[in-house]
C-alpha cells in the first residue's frame, strides 16, 4: 500500500481527494482560531465572548455528525460530502459579513455543522480499501484532512495581513474568511464528479432503516439510549452558557432546553422505530449478524478525550502561546500549528500501529495513556520555559492524541460495516462532546479561580494548567477502559470486508445498491 500511495488512480485517487475534501473542510471549520484576536478587537468583544465563539464553533457538529450519519448509510459519501461542502460558503460569508456580536454565533453556529465532514470521508475510504489495511487508510484520511486546522493557523494570519495592505484594517480577516469557504464550494462540485461510492462489482450496504442506529440486542438499546443523553445534554450546557454571556434571557433559555429534550424525545422514538421489531420479540439477530454496543460506547469515550481535547487546544493554543510567551498573533498561529501539524504523520502512523501491531486494543490503550501523561506534563508550560522546548512538547503530545484518533477510527469501520455511517457519526459526536465540555470548562476556569474577582495573568496562567492536567486526568481513566474493556473487532485484519469473498472483485455491478 504505502509504495502505491502516491499514485493517483483507482482506490488510491478516491482516498487523496477525499481526505483533501476533509483538508478543506477542517480549514473552513478552524479559520476562526488564527484569527480570533483581531475579531475580538474590531468588536471589542470580552474574553468571554471570544470563548464562547470557541464554544459555538463546535457546537451543532454535536446533531449534525449523527444526522450525516444517517444521510450517508442512506445516500452514500460521494453526494453527502459534496453538499456539505458547498453549504460551506454560506455561514462563512454570513460570519465575514456580521456587524454584531449576535450576528457572529449565530454564523459561527451554522459553520459548526461543517465539521460533520469527517464522518462521510470514513465510510467512503472504508469502501475503498480492506480491513488490513483500513488503519492506515483511514489514518491518512484523518490525519491530512486534519492538518486543515494547522494549515488555517499557519496561513491565515498572514494572508489577512497582506490583505489588509493598502485596504482597510477592517477587510483583512473577513475576506480570508469568505474566501475559505467559497473555495470550498467549488471543491465540493468538483469532487462530486470525479468519485463514486465505491469499487465496481462491491454492493454498498445499508440498513434497512436509517432513522436511528440498529442494535441487535435489547439491552444494547437501553444502553444506546443511555449514550444518547450526553449529546443532548452538552447542547443544553451551550445553550446555558449563550444565555451567560447575555445572548437571550432566562424565557428564551427554558424554551431552548424544552426544545432540547424534545429533541432527545425525538431522537429516542425514531431509534425504537428501527428496533421495534427487536424490542417485541418478532426479530432476532444470529449470532454471526450481532454486534456488541458496548465497544461504540467505549470508543465514544476514547474520542472524548482526543479528538475532543484535539478542538479545544486547536481553538485556544495560538492565543495561548501569544499570552505565554508575548508573542505576536501571526507568530503565535505559527507556533500553535505545530499541534495540528502533527497529524500528517502521527494519524496515519496511529492507523498503521494499530493494523501492524496484532492487537487494535492495546494500541488504543497504549496510545490513550500516553496523551494523558503528555497533557500532564504539558500543564507545566509557563512563560519560564525555553520556548523551542514547549514546541517539542507540544509536538510529542499532539503525536499520542492524533495516533489515538487514527486507532480508534482504525477499530469503527470494523463493528458494523451496513451502520458504519452512523456509528462513526455517533462516535465522532463525542469527540463534540469532549469539545464543548473541555471549552465551556476551559471558559469558566479563570472566573471559579478567581472566585469571581480580577482575572490576573497568574490566574489565566494556573487555569491553563488546571485545563491541561484535567484532560490528561480523563485520557488515563479512558486508557484504563480501553485496556479491561475494549475487545478485539472479529475480523481485524482480513484479506476481505464482512460479506466478502476473494472474487468479489470480479464481479460488474455498478449499479447495485442493497
Amino acid at each position: 500500500m504505502l509504495g502505491e500511495l502516491l499514485s493517483f488512480r483507482g482506490r488510491y485517487k478516491i482516498l487523496h481527494m477525499t481526505w483533501f475534501a476533509f483538508f478543506l473542510s477542517f480549514f473552513v471549520w478552524f479559520n476562526l482560531a488564527p484569527l480570533a484576536t483581531q475579531v475580538k478587537a474590531d468588536f471589542g468583544l470580552e474574553v468571554g465572548q471570544i470563548r464562547t465563539l470557541a464554544i459555538c464553533n463546535v457546537a451543532l457538529t454535536v446533531p449534525a455528525r449523527i444526522i450525516i450519519g444517517m444521510l450517508l448509510d442512506r445516500f452514500g459519501p460521494r453526494i453527502t460530502y459534496s453538499l456539505l461542502l458547498i453549504y460551506a460558503a454560506i455561514p462563512c460569508i454570513a460570519f465575514a459579513s456580521a456587524q454584531n456580536f449576535t450576528q457572529l454565533v449565530v454564523s459561527r453556529l451554522a459553520l459548526s455543522i461543517v465539521g460533520a465532514g469527517f464522518v462521510i470521508g470514513i465510510r467512503m475510504v472504508a469502501e475503498w480499501f480492506p480491513p488490513k489495511e483500513i488503519g492506515l487508510a483511514e489514518g491518512i484520511y484523518g490525519g491530512w484532512g486534519n492538518f486543515g486546522s494547522a494549515a488555517a493557523a499557519f496561513t491565515l494570519p498572514t494572508i489577512g495581513a497582506f490583505l489588509a495592505f493598502g485596504a482597510g484594517g477592517t477587510l483583512n480577516w473577513r475576506l480570508c474568511i469568505a474566501g475559505s469557504g467559497i473555495v470550498a464550494a467549488l471543491y465540493g462540485i468538483l469532487y462530486f464528479f470525479n468519485v463514486e461510492d465505491h469499487p465496481p462489482g462491491k454492493v454498498y450496504q445499508k440498513p434497512k432503516n436509517a432513522r436511528g442506529l440498529e442494535v441487535t440486542s435489547v439491552r444494547d438499546f437501553s444502553f444506546l439510549m443511555l449514550m444518547n443523553l450526553p449529546l443532548t445534554g452538552i447542547l443544553m450546557v451551550l445553550a446555558w452558557r449563550l444565555k451567560k454571556v447575555g445572548l437571550y434571557g432566562d424565557g428564551t433559555l427554558l424554551l431552548v432546553l424544552a426544545a432540547l429534550a424534545g429533541l432527545y424525545l425525538f431522537q429516542a422514538y425514531n431509534c425504537w422505530v428501527v428496533n421495534k421489531d427487536l424490542l417485541s420479540g418478532k426479530k432476532k439477530y444470529p449470532a454471526k449478524d450481532r454486534y456488541n454496543f458496548s465497544q461504540v460506547a467505549i470508543l465514544e469515550l476514547t474520542y472524548i478525550v482526543n479528538f475532543g481535547s484535539e478542538l479545544a487546544v486547536v481553538s485556544m493554543l495560538p492565543a495561548f502561546f501569544e499570552g505565554t510567551f508575548s508573542l505576536n498573533p501571526a507568530l503565535a498561529g505559527m507556533i500553535a500549528s505545530s499541534y495540528a501539524f502533527m497529524n500528517l504523520v502521527s494519524r496515519p502512523g496511529g492507523g498503521l500501529i494499530s493494523d501492524k501491531l496484532g492487537s487494535r486494543r492495546i494500541t488504543m490503550a497504549v496510545l490513550t495513556a500516553g496523551m494523558g501523561v503528555g497533557y500532564m506534563i504539558f500543564g507545566t508550560v509557563g512563560s519560564s520555559w525555553w520556548l523551542p522546548l514547549a514546541i517539542l512538547l507540544v509536538m510529542a503530545c499532539s503525536f499520542f492524541v492524533q495516533a489515538g484518533e487514527g486507532s480508534t477510527f482504525a477499530i469503527v469501520p470494523l463493528v458494523k460495516r451496513r451502520v458504519t455511517g452512523q456509528i462513526a457519526g455517533n462516535v465522532g459526536a463525542y469527540g463534540n462532546v469532549g469539545a464543548v465540555a473541555y471549552l465551556t470548562i476551559f471558559s469558566l476556569l479563570p472566573e471559579w479561580l478567581s472566585g469571581g474577582g480580577e482575572q490576573t495573568p497568574a490566574i489565566i496562567a494556573q487555569s491553563n494548567t488546571v485545563f491541561f492536567q484535567m484532560m490528561g486526568i480523563a485520557a488515563l481513566i479512558v486508557a484504563f477502559l480501553c485496556w479491561f474493556f475494549l475487545k478485539e473487532p472479529e475480523g481485524s485484519f482480513a484479506e476481505h470486508h464482512e460479506g466478502e469473498d476473494e472474487y468479489s472483485e470480479l464481479v460488474i455491478e455498478p449499479n447495485r445498491v442493497n
